[in-house]
């Protein structure tokens, strides 16, 4: 039995800076059965992000008449190089945390999938390793419902290997990940048909958000089936058939995308060897110091339920390390919850939803300003979506904000360090902004405030 100081499982966003920040105080056990720098890294933010990128380019360039710019040939996507692409920076970013990692003498780093084999030892490949601190960052994965286990399907990682384009792609699942993958191989020259659920895309948005993103989504002639509530999938030797409802509606694509929802990799780790507690999602239960139930055992990112998030990933580092090494003064219920949707134009949220603020009981004014107002925006030629703030009216702080436009995913940051200064939305409404941007709005629409039964 080799002993530690602390030993982490997973090399997530949380994981790696945890690592080294704890090596300068004892002996760290790094354990990554997979590729190091985890979700974000290989197959999530720097991946995705990067094909948005290409995608837009594409957009670009089949919109340049509208700008008063002609161009003598269309543009064709190469997924080969777009691929090549994103590869060079998923390696960059991971030679990077490899060689840091071997240059650091308290840092041993074990390859293989942790199995407990109690609540202090963990047992890795022919290994056996304790510490009297232990840190969980085993991540999360696509949830493959058991309908689709017969045919061949692609997760958010598989899609991300392919070096030729789907002729149609079929994506199953109408919220984040698959708007981003719908929009982006649209724009690459597939075929794309989003099947959802529900009712609308993205059900925890507020409905003019859902609403405005099926607009933008169909503006670029992807289709969109709601309420397929009953889904039978079939392949032959060509193309995989979806049939819906029954015989209500018939689907044929080449490749089949699942973007149905996350599940947390916590099945692997034997926790019935321990007395570590799980929900009934499996997630690891943590309290606000993102301690679990085993004294000195913590669970951190994708895998305690509390993020799901990059941010709320790092966030919790933060949180683990300041218990760990510090004051013990920074929690999870102090941060705000707030994301983007990388679509474009993007979504920038914050905060709460008109939804959840009127269930919560609060009175609330709205503040909204479609971006086909905004001149900027119509500088740029693109006037798609709306800014939205939800206000308390008896303290005048915002209770969330909601950007979908152009630069909505920076743009949301402005009210979100408002929100974290506790300060009311006068003090944006009468500051002054640089003109011409999108944000210098903000002000106008924060001075026209309205019950939202009037919005």
């Amino acid at each position: 039995m080799k002993k530690f100081d602390f030993i982490i499982i997973g090399s997530g966003q949380a994981g790696i800076p945890l690592a080294f920040s704890l090596s300068k105080k004892g002996t760290v056990a790094l354990i990554e059965k997979s590729l190091l720098g985890g979700t974000c890294v290989n197959t999530g933010c720097t991946p995705t992000k990067a094909y948005v990128a290409s995608a837009r380019r594409i957009w670009d360039t089949l919109h340049v008449e509208e700008m008063g710019i002609e161009i003598a040939a269309g543009a064709k996507a190469n997924l080969e190089k777009i691929k090549a692409r994103k590869d060079t920076l998923i390696n960059g970013s991971r030679e990077g945390i490899e060689k840091s990692i071997a240059e650091n003498d308290t840092i041993t780093l074990f390859r293989g999938e942790a199995h407990f084999l109690s609540n202090y030892e963990i047992a890795v490949n022919e290994d056996k390793i304790t510490a009297k601190q232990i840190f969980i960052n085993v991540g999360a994965r696509a949830v493959i419902p058991k309908e689709y286990v017969h045919v061949d399907y692609l997760t958010n990682i598989d899609i991300l290997g392919l070096t030729k384009l789907p002729e149609h792609l079929i994506i199953v699942g109408g919220s984040y990940i698959g708007l981003e993958f719908g929009q982006m191989f649209k724009r690459f020259g597939s075929k794309v048909t989003i099947i959802e659920r529900g009712d609308r895309l993205i059900s925890r948005e507020d409905e003019n958000v859902s609403e405005s993103l099926a607009e933008i989504m169909r503006s670029e002639d992807i289709e969109i089936e709601f309420n397929a509530k009953k889904i039978n999938v079939s392949q032959d030797e060509n193309s995989i058939l979806i049939k819906i409802n029954g015989a209500e509606k018939e689907i044929k694509g080449s490749h089949l995308l699942l973007a149905v929802g996350r599940s947390p990799n916590t099945d692997a780790l034997q926790l019935e060897n321990t007395s570590i507690d799980i929900d009934k999602k499996a997630y690891l239960t943590v309290d606000d110091y993102c301690k679990t139930n085993v004294e000195g055992v913590f669970a951190i990112g994708d895998c305690n339920g509390k993020g799901a998030f990059t941010h709320t990933s790092y966030n919790d580092f933060q949180i683990v390390e300041d218990y760990v090494l510090g004051d013990k003064k920074r929690k999870i219920s102090d941060r705000l919850t707030t994301y983007g949707l990388f679509v474009d134009p993007p979504l920038g949220r914050v905060g709460m939803t008109k939804a959840e603020a009127e269930k919560k009981g609060f009175e609330i004014l709205i503040a909204h300003m479609p971006m086909s107002k905004i001149a900027r925006a119509k500088e740029k030629g693109e006037t798609k979506g709306f800014m939205e703030a939800i206000i308390d009216a008896k303290t005048n702080q915002f209770l969330g904000a909601c950007v979908l436009g152009v630069g909505g995913d920076e743009i949301i940051s402005s009210i979100t360090n408002l929100m974290y200064a506790k300060q009311p939305y006068t003090v944006f409404r009468d500051a002054v902004h640089i003109h011409p941007t999108v944000g210098e709005l903000i002000p106008t629409m924060l001075a026209n405030l309205k019950p939202i039964t009037t919005v």
